[in-house]
């Protein structure tokens, strides 16, 4: 039971931190890509900006996503019932 407290927040430490990586290094190329662009045709500011912020604000998704299912691995963990036996009627009765 503590081994899958245990591997759940080892998981959730890791989405948290590979999805800001892979987002910051999403980003980082963006923005390089989006100032490569303006410095070749400065003219196409207006097409160029909101699609940018529109693939910004997808690649801000993922890390927050992550941060959800690492929210829901660590406040509603569904595995932390699998190591414990199953009661059932019989031996419930049983007991009483």
């Amino acid at each position: 039971m503590e081994s899958i407290a245990s591997f759940s927040a080892l998981a959730a430490g890791i989405m948290i931190g590979l999805g800001a990586l892979g987002a910051g290094v999403g980003i980082g190329i963006l923005g390089s890509k989006y100032l490569e662009g303006l410095a070749r045709q400065p003219e196409l500011d207006g097409v160029l900006a909101p699609r940018m912020f529109l693939m910004l604000g997808l690649t801000d998704a993922v890390p927050i996503i992550a941060i959800a299912f690492a929210a829901f691995l660590m406040f509603a963990n569904p595995f932390l019932d699998q190591g414990k036996p199953a009661e059932t009627e019989a031996s419930t009765a049983a007991t009483e």
